[in-house]
């Protein structure tokens, strides 16, 4: 986020960019090292239900729904070649009248909410766990896994958020790959689908090695953020001042992104206009809510419009 109060008072902001980036490791360290192990489980019992025929149902509300979004993406539209694509839908439009329509229980329901404390998705999430669903409660309480938030920060509560799920769809994809490749109840298109195999495979020997893989993962986030804060805060800090040099001239941020991507781009508008923290609002908006909007800019307005700071998250 942009403080204007920060920068109007001579904060050495390279210093406090670098500062929160690492601020942020800490806390992801205990965050992991803690629960590396639960997560391992809760994607062994995903991985199984997503074979019996399962889907992800997630959903939130205002900030938390762009999670909904990036996880269900993640799931369906996976960035690694080869892995399959798996039954995924973000229900945060209206997911108290939709989630009791169509959950299973065989479907797993995860339900995100800023601070953990939404009462609305507190309930959504205790229907489908009556249903027999496995439920997720990013943060929340009342769920098969529950997880408090992260740290009293909001920001920094969201972005570890958005790291344990994205552990989460990769995680599922060892356990499907530690099943036995039994065939014989597939016939032909076996080598097509060898995910199809009737055999179960004991995954509990795994445990340890995917809670281990968990944690890597998390460590190599934090390599990364201490590598931006040494080598990037800098350069982070001229990108802040420049926009909000035109943001003082009357400059709108508009944000865009392709995929998990686009979701970013609308978690960060929302950031932006409704601020989690005492921060004033800035003027944003995301072309990703809109597709009618940003394939019409794309065809008849030039991006190197003065009124516009334009803001694209590419995908990989």
């Amino acid at each position: 986020m942009l403080n204007v109060n920060m920068l109007l008072a001579g904060v050495d902001l390279p210093t406090f960019v670098a500062e929160r980036l690492l601020a942020r490791n800490a806390v992801s360290h205990r965050l992991f090292d803690r629960e590396a192990e639960r997560l391992a489980r809760a994607c062994e019992e995903m991985a199984q239900r997503f074979l019996r025929g399962g889907r992800l149902l997630a959903f939130g509300r205002g900030a938390s729904a762009t999670d909904a979004q990036h996880v269900a993406v993640e799931f369906v539209h996976p960035v690694i070649v080869g892995k399959r694509a798996l039954p995924a839908l973000d229900l945060s439009a209206a997911f108290e009248a939709w989630l009791p329509a169509i959950v299973r229980d065989s479907d797993i329901v995860m339900g995100f909410a800023s601070g953990g404390d939404d009462e609305a998705v507190a309930a959504a999430l205790a229907t489908a766990r009556g249903c027999g669903a496995q439920t997720l409660a990013l943060p929340g309480r009342n769920a098969d896994f529950a997880l408090d938030p992260p740290d009293a920060d909001a920001f920094v509560s969201q972005e570890l958020i958005e790291i344990l799920y994205h552990t989460l769809w990769e995680t599922v994809h060892v356990f499907f790959e530690h099943r036995e490749r039994g065939h014989d109840d597939v016939g032909a298109s076996a080598f097509l689908y060898p995910f199809l195999g009737g055999a179960k495979q004991d995954t509990s020997g795994v445990i340890g090695d995917v809670a281990s893989s968990i944690q890597a993962k998390a460590a190599d986030d934090e390599r990364l953020r201490e590598h931006v804060a040494r080598e990037q805060a800098d350069r982070i800090a001229e990108t802040i001042v420049a926009i909000r040099h035109r943001l003082d001239r009357g400059a709108t941020l508009l944000f865009f992104g392709n995929g998990g991507s686009a979701t970013d781009a609308n978690d960060f508008v929302l950031d932006c206009v409704a601020p989690q923290k005492a921060y004033p609002p800035i003027p944003a908006i995301s072309l990703s809510m809109e597709p009618a909007t940003i394939s019409a800019i794309a065809n008849d307005m030039a991006a190197s419009s003065s009124r516009f700071v334009f803001i694209s998250f590419p995908w990989f």
